[in-house]
Protein backbone atom coordinates (compact mmCIF):
# COMPACT_ATOMS: atom_id res chain seq x y z
CA UNK A 1 0.00 0.00 0.00
CA UNK A 2 1.59 3.23 -1.16
CA UNK A 3 0.37 6.79 -1.43
CA UNK A 4 0.37 6.57 -5.22
CA UNK A 5 -2.42 8.98 -6.20
CA UNK A 6 -1.50 12.65 -6.46
CA UNK A 7 -2.40 14.72 -3.42
CA UNK A 8 -4.50 17.13 -5.46
CA UNK A 9 -6.72 14.25 -6.61
CA UNK A 10 -7.46 13.34 -3.01
CA UNK A 11 -8.60 16.91 -2.39
CA UNK A 12 -10.77 16.79 -5.52
CA UNK A 13 -12.40 13.53 -4.45
CA UNK A 14 -13.26 14.65 -0.94
CA UNK A 15 -14.26 18.12 -2.10
CA UNK A 16 -16.70 16.83 -4.70
CA UNK A 17 -18.04 14.18 -2.33
CA UNK A 18 -18.60 16.82 0.38
CA UNK A 19 -20.36 19.16 -2.06
CA UNK A 20 -22.72 16.44 -3.29
CA UNK A 21 -23.57 15.37 0.23
CA UNK A 22 -24.10 18.99 1.32
CA UNK A 23 -26.47 19.69 -1.58
CA UNK A 24 -28.28 16.37 -1.20
CA UNK A 25 -29.12 16.66 2.50
CA UNK A 26 -29.60 20.41 2.33
CA UNK A 27 -32.30 19.91 -0.30
CA UNK A 28 -33.78 16.93 1.55
CA UNK A 29 -34.27 18.84 4.83
CA UNK A 30 -34.50 22.26 3.19
CA UNK A 31 -31.84 23.36 5.64
CA UNK A 32 -28.45 23.98 4.04
CA UNK A 33 -26.98 25.41 7.23
CA UNK A 34 -27.57 22.21 9.12
CA UNK A 35 -26.40 20.14 6.16
CA UNK A 36 -23.13 22.06 5.99
CA UNK A 37 -22.38 21.70 9.71
CA UNK A 38 -23.36 18.03 9.91
CA UNK A 39 -21.30 17.13 6.84
CA UNK A 40 -18.38 19.10 8.22
CA UNK A 41 -18.49 16.98 11.37
CA UNK A 42 -18.93 13.74 9.44
CA UNK A 43 -16.16 14.37 6.94
CA UNK A 44 -13.78 15.33 9.73
CA UNK A 45 -14.23 11.72 10.86
CA UNK A 46 -14.70 10.00 7.47
CA UNK A 47 -11.36 11.10 6.10
CA UNK A 48 -9.09 9.94 8.98
CA UNK A 49 -10.97 6.66 9.20
CA UNK A 50 -10.55 5.97 5.46
CA UNK A 51 -6.80 6.65 5.45
CA UNK A 52 -6.32 4.79 8.73
CA UNK A 53 -7.96 1.80 7.08
CA UNK A 54 -5.95 2.12 3.85
CA UNK A 55 -2.48 2.74 5.28
CA UNK A 56 -2.59 1.02 8.67
CA UNK A 57 -5.26 -1.65 8.95
CA UNK A 58 -5.06 -3.15 5.46
CA UNK A 59 -1.21 -3.35 5.23
CA UNK A 60 -0.76 -4.63 8.79
CA UNK A 61 -3.68 -7.04 8.97
CA UNK A 62 -5.45 -7.78 5.66
CA UNK A 63 -2.31 -8.16 3.53
CA UNK A 64 -0.78 -10.37 6.20
CA UNK A 65 -3.94 -12.49 6.51
CA UNK A 66 -4.67 -11.40 10.10
CA UNK A 67 -8.35 -10.99 9.39
CA UNK A 68 -9.64 -11.35 12.93
CA UNK A 69 -7.24 -8.60 14.09
CA UNK A 70 -8.47 -6.43 11.24
CA UNK A 71 -12.09 -7.00 12.29
CA UNK A 72 -11.34 -6.11 15.91
CA UNK A 73 -9.33 -3.01 14.95
CA UNK A 74 -12.06 -1.86 12.57
CA UNK A 75 -14.73 -2.39 15.22
CA UNK A 76 -12.77 -0.35 17.75
CA UNK A 77 -12.23 2.35 15.13
CA UNK A 78 -15.97 2.51 14.43
CA UNK A 79 -16.72 2.81 18.15
CA UNK A 80 -14.21 5.67 18.44
CA UNK A 81 -15.81 7.39 15.46
CA UNK A 82 -19.25 6.89 17.03
CA UNK A 83 -18.19 8.52 20.30
CA UNK A 84 -16.56 11.46 18.51
CA UNK A 85 -19.45 12.00 16.12
CA UNK A 86 -22.07 11.81 18.85
CA UNK A 87 -20.16 14.23 21.05
CA UNK A 88 -19.39 16.70 18.26
CA UNK A 89 -22.99 16.62 17.05
CA UNK A 90 -24.29 17.24 20.58
CA UNK A 91 -21.96 20.14 21.38
CA UNK A 92 -21.56 21.75 17.94
CA UNK A 93 -24.79 21.16 16.01
CA UNK A 94 -27.74 20.09 18.12
CA UNK A 95 -28.59 18.30 21.36
CA UNK A 96 -30.69 16.07 19.15
CA UNK A 97 -27.90 13.71 18.12
CA UNK A 98 -29.90 12.22 15.24
CA UNK A 99 -32.13 14.91 13.73
CA UNK A 100 -32.73 12.83 10.61
CA UNK A 101 -34.67 10.23 12.61
CA UNK A 102 -38.41 10.42 13.28
CA UNK A 103 -37.90 10.73 17.05
CA UNK A 104 -35.34 11.85 19.59
CA UNK A 105 -32.55 9.39 20.26
CA UNK A 106 -30.26 9.17 23.24
CA UNK A 107 -26.54 8.30 22.89
CA UNK A 108 -25.67 4.60 22.78
CA UNK A 109 -29.10 3.48 21.64
CA UNK A 110 -28.68 0.45 19.40
CA UNK A 111 -30.46 1.93 16.37
CA UNK A 112 -28.27 5.01 16.50
CA UNK A 113 -25.07 3.01 16.91
CA UNK A 114 -25.99 0.75 13.97
CA UNK A 115 -26.96 3.70 11.77
CA UNK A 116 -23.70 5.57 12.44
CA UNK A 117 -21.58 2.45 11.90
CA UNK A 118 -23.35 1.57 8.65
CA UNK A 119 -22.87 5.12 7.42
CA UNK A 120 -19.15 4.97 8.20
CA UNK A 121 -18.82 1.56 6.56
CA UNK A 122 -20.55 2.90 3.45
CA UNK A 123 -18.09 5.78 3.15
CA UNK A 124 -15.19 3.50 4.01
CA UNK A 125 -16.17 0.96 1.36
CA UNK A 126 -16.78 3.54 -1.35
CA UNK A 127 -13.60 5.57 -0.79
CA UNK A 128 -11.45 2.46 -0.33
CA UNK A 129 -12.90 0.89 -3.48
CA UNK A 130 -12.03 3.98 -5.53
CA UNK A 131 -8.52 4.15 -4.11
CA UNK A 132 -7.80 0.43 -4.39
CA UNK A 133 -9.15 0.31 -7.95
CA UNK A 134 -6.95 3.21 -9.06
CA UNK A 135 -3.97 1.71 -7.26
CA UNK A 136 -4.60 -1.67 -8.90
CA UNK A 137 -4.81 -0.05 -12.35
CA UNK A 138 -1.54 1.77 -11.78
CA UNK A 139 0.10 -1.40 -10.46
CA UNK A 140 -1.17 -3.31 -13.48
CA UNK A 141 0.42 -0.75 -15.82
CA UNK A 142 3.65 -0.92 -13.85
CA UNK A 143 3.73 -4.71 -14.02
CA UNK A 144 2.98 -4.59 -17.73
CA UNK A 145 5.86 -2.15 -18.27
CA UNK A 146 8.11 -4.35 -16.13
CA UNK A 147 7.21 -7.45 -18.14
CA UNK A 148 7.93 -5.55 -21.35
CA UNK A 149 11.29 -4.43 -20.00
CA UNK A 150 12.14 -7.97 -18.92
CA UNK A 151 11.11 -9.17 -22.38
CA UNK A 152 13.47 -6.65 -24.02
CA UNK A 153 16.34 -7.58 -21.72
CA UNK A 154 15.88 -11.30 -22.33
CA UNK A 155 15.54 -10.78 -26.07
CA UNK A 156 18.66 -8.61 -26.15
CA UNK A 157 20.52 -11.25 -24.16
CA UNK A 158 19.55 -13.98 -26.62
CA UNK A 159 20.44 -11.80 -29.60
CA UNK A 160 23.80 -10.89 -28.09
CA UNK A 161 24.45 -14.57 -27.45
CA UNK A 162 23.85 -15.33 -31.13
CA UNK A 163 26.29 -12.66 -32.34
CA UNK A 164 29.37 -13.88 -30.43
CA UNK A 165 28.50 -17.43 -31.49
CA UNK A 166 28.51 -16.41 -35.13
CA UNK A 167 31.65 -14.25 -34.94
CA UNK A 168 33.47 -16.95 -33.00
CA UNK A 169 32.87 -19.36 -35.87
CA UNK A 170 33.88 -16.78 -38.47
CA UNK A 171 37.10 -15.88 -36.66
CA UNK A 172 37.93 -19.59 -36.48
CA UNK A 173 37.48 -19.74 -40.25
CA UNK A 174 39.70 -16.69 -40.68
CA UNK A 175 42.35 -18.22 -38.44
CA UNK A 176 42.33 -21.43 -40.50
CA UNK A 177 42.88 -19.42 -43.71
CA UNK A 178 45.69 -17.39 -42.13
CA UNK A 179 47.54 -20.60 -41.21
CA UNK A 180 47.43 -21.52 -44.89
CA UNK A 181 48.70 -18.02 -45.81
CA UNK A 182 45.70 -17.83 -48.09
CA UNK A 183 45.25 -14.78 -50.29
CA UNK A 184 41.55 -14.97 -49.38
CA UNK A 185 42.20 -13.44 -45.94
CA UNK A 186 41.77 -9.78 -47.04
CA UNK A 187 38.44 -10.60 -48.71
CA UNK A 188 37.24 -12.39 -45.59
CA UNK A 189 38.21 -9.44 -43.40
CA UNK A 190 36.34 -6.96 -45.63
CA UNK A 191 33.21 -9.07 -45.70
CA UNK A 192 33.43 -9.68 -41.98
CA UNK A 193 33.65 -5.93 -41.39
CA UNK A 194 30.42 -5.48 -43.38
CA UNK A 195 28.70 -8.10 -41.25
CA UNK A 196 29.91 -6.40 -38.06
CA UNK A 197 28.71 -3.03 -39.31
CA UNK A 198 25.24 -4.48 -39.83
CA UNK A 199 25.20 -6.03 -36.36
CA UNK A 200 26.69 -3.06 -34.49
CA UNK A 201 24.90 -0.20 -36.23
CA UNK A 202 22.10 -1.21 -38.61
CA UNK A 203 20.08 -3.37 -36.20
CA UNK A 204 21.00 -1.73 -32.90
CA UNK A 205 17.87 -1.10 -30.81
CA UNK A 206 15.48 -2.43 -33.47
CA UNK A 207 12.92 -5.16 -32.98
CA UNK A 208 12.25 -5.72 -36.69
CA UNK A 209 14.38 -5.06 -39.77
CA UNK A 210 13.59 -5.28 -43.50
CA UNK A 211 13.78 -8.83 -44.76
CA UNK A 212 15.81 -7.59 -47.72
CA UNK A 213 18.60 -6.49 -45.37
CA UNK A 214 18.55 -9.87 -43.66
CA UNK A 215 18.88 -11.56 -47.05
CA UNK A 216 21.86 -9.30 -47.85
CA UNK A 217 23.38 -10.22 -44.49
CA UNK A 218 22.90 -13.91 -45.28
CA UNK A 219 24.51 -13.48 -48.71
CA UNK A 220 27.59 -11.82 -47.18
CA UNK A 221 27.85 -14.69 -44.74
CA UNK A 222 27.57 -17.18 -47.59
CA UNK A 223 30.38 -15.42 -49.45
CA UNK A 224 32.62 -15.78 -46.40
CA UNK A 225 31.82 -19.47 -46.12
CA UNK A 226 32.45 -19.97 -49.85
CA UNK A 227 35.96 -18.63 -49.32
CA UNK A 228 36.49 -21.37 -46.74
CA UNK A 229 34.68 -24.20 -48.54
CA UNK A 230 35.97 -24.92 -51.99
CA UNK A 231 33.21 -27.30 -53.00
CA UNK A 232 29.93 -25.59 -52.06
CA UNK A 233 26.81 -24.61 -53.97
CA UNK A 234 24.24 -22.24 -52.44
CA UNK A 235 21.07 -21.09 -54.14
CA UNK A 236 18.52 -18.57 -52.79
CA UNK A 237 15.04 -18.71 -54.20
CA UNK A 238 12.65 -15.85 -53.31
CA UNK A 239 9.18 -16.54 -54.68
CA UNK A 240 7.33 -13.45 -53.42
CA UNK A 241 7.66 -9.69 -53.20
CA UNK A 242 9.39 -9.07 -49.87
CA UNK A 243 10.03 -5.32 -50.23
CA UNK A 244 7.78 -4.33 -47.31
CA UNK A 245 8.29 -7.36 -45.08
CA UNK A 246 10.11 -7.04 -41.77
CA UNK A 247 11.55 -9.78 -39.56
CA UNK A 248 13.44 -9.98 -36.25
CA UNK A 249 17.15 -9.33 -36.90
CA UNK A 250 19.60 -12.23 -37.09
CA UNK A 251 16.79 -14.75 -37.10
CA UNK A 252 17.93 -16.92 -40.02
CA UNK A 253 21.69 -16.87 -39.57
CA UNK A 254 21.77 -19.69 -37.02
CA UNK A 255 19.77 -21.89 -39.40
CA UNK A 256 22.27 -21.20 -42.16
CA UNK A 257 25.24 -21.76 -39.84
CA UNK A 258 23.74 -25.12 -39.01
CA UNK A 259 23.65 -26.08 -42.70
CA UNK A 260 27.30 -25.15 -43.23
CA UNK A 261 28.40 -26.85 -40.03
CA UNK A 262 26.65 -30.17 -40.53
CA UNK A 263 26.10 -30.33 -44.28
CA UNK A 264 28.17 -32.40 -46.72
CA UNK A 265 30.75 -34.79 -45.23
CA UNK A 266 33.98 -36.48 -46.26
CA UNK A 267 34.86 -33.70 -48.74
CA UNK A 268 31.64 -34.23 -50.65
CA UNK A 269 30.03 -31.24 -52.32
CA UNK A 270 27.96 -29.17 -49.93
CA UNK A 271 24.61 -28.20 -51.43
CA UNK A 272 22.40 -25.64 -49.68
CA UNK A 273 19.05 -24.40 -50.95
CA UNK A 274 17.22 -21.49 -49.37
CA UNK A 275 13.55 -20.92 -50.19
CA UNK A 276 11.61 -17.86 -49.09
CA UNK A 277 7.97 -17.12 -49.89
CA UNK A 278 4.87 -15.44 -48.48
CA UNK A 279 1.58 -17.31 -48.10
CA UNK A 280 -1.62 -16.72 -46.12
CA UNK A 281 -0.15 -13.97 -43.97
CA UNK A 282 2.98 -15.94 -43.08
CA UNK A 283 6.59 -15.92 -44.17
CA UNK A 284 7.88 -19.40 -44.99
CA UNK A 285 11.64 -19.78 -44.79
CA UNK A 286 13.24 -23.10 -45.66
CA UNK A 287 16.85 -24.30 -45.70
CA UNK A 288 17.80 -27.64 -47.25
CA UNK A 289 21.30 -29.09 -47.10
CA UNK A 290 22.76 -32.44 -48.01
CA UNK A 291 24.59 -34.65 -45.54
CA UNK A 292 25.87 -38.17 -45.27
CA UNK A 293 23.25 -40.48 -43.76
CA UNK A 294 25.81 -42.47 -41.85
CA UNK A 295 26.72 -39.37 -39.90
CA UNK A 296 24.56 -38.38 -36.91
CA UNK A 297 22.55 -35.23 -37.33
CA UNK A 298 23.33 -32.91 -34.44
CA UNK A 299 21.99 -29.71 -35.97
CA UNK A 300 19.11 -29.34 -33.55
CA UNK A 301 21.40 -29.29 -30.49
CA UNK A 302 23.44 -26.16 -31.16
CA UNK A 303 23.36 -22.89 -29.22
CA UNK A 304 22.18 -21.02 -32.31
CA UNK A 305 19.04 -23.10 -32.88
CA UNK A 306 18.22 -23.15 -29.18
CA UNK A 307 18.38 -19.37 -29.02
CA UNK A 308 16.34 -19.09 -32.21
CA UNK A 309 13.52 -21.09 -30.64
CA UNK A 310 13.63 -18.97 -27.49
CA UNK A 311 13.53 -15.74 -29.48
CA UNK A 312 10.63 -16.97 -31.59
CA UNK A 313 8.73 -17.88 -28.43
CA UNK A 314 9.30 -14.44 -26.93
CA UNK A 315 8.37 -12.50 -30.06
CA UNK A 316 5.55 -14.55 -31.57
CA UNK A 317 4.30 -16.54 -28.55
CA UNK A 318 2.94 -19.75 -30.12
CA UNK A 319 2.16 -18.18 -33.49
CA UNK A 320 5.08 -19.76 -35.34
CA UNK A 321 6.40 -23.14 -36.41
CA UNK A 322 9.99 -24.37 -36.52
CA UNK A 323 10.30 -27.90 -37.85
CA UNK A 324 13.09 -30.10 -39.12
CA UNK A 325 13.07 -33.38 -40.97
CA UNK A 326 15.29 -35.71 -42.95
CA UNK A 327 14.44 -36.85 -46.48
CA UNK A 328 16.89 -39.22 -48.13
CA UNK A 329 20.26 -37.51 -47.65
CA UNK A 330 18.86 -34.00 -47.15
CA UNK A 331 18.25 -32.19 -43.88
CA UNK A 332 15.37 -29.69 -44.03
CA UNK A 333 14.55 -26.88 -41.61
CA UNK A 334 11.27 -25.04 -42.12
CA UNK A 335 10.37 -21.82 -40.31
CA UNK A 336 7.01 -20.08 -40.51
CA UNK A 337 6.38 -16.70 -38.86
CA UNK A 338 3.67 -14.03 -39.20
CA UNK A 339 4.28 -11.32 -41.80
CA UNK A 340 5.22 -7.92 -40.38
CA UNK A 341 4.71 -5.15 -42.95
CA UNK A 342 6.22 -1.65 -43.13
CA UNK A 343 2.83 0.03 -42.74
Amino acid sequence: MKFEIKLQNHFWFWGIYFLLNFLRWGAYFNDYGYSFKSNLVEFALHIPLVYFNLFVLIPHYVLKSHYYKFAIALLLSLMAVYLLKTGMTYYIISENIWPEANRDYKPFEMNHIVAVCIGELYVLAMASSVYLTLTWLKERDRNRALREEQFKIKLKYLKNQIQPHFFFNTLNNLYALSLESSDKVPDVIIKLSKLMEYVLYDIEGTKFVPLIKEIDYIQNYIEIEKLRFENVEVTINIESNIDDVKVPPLLFISLLENAFKHGGYNNSKLIIKINCKLADGFLNFEIINNFVLSQSVKSSNGIGLTNTKKRLKLIFKNNFTLEHQVKFNYYIIQLQIPIYNED
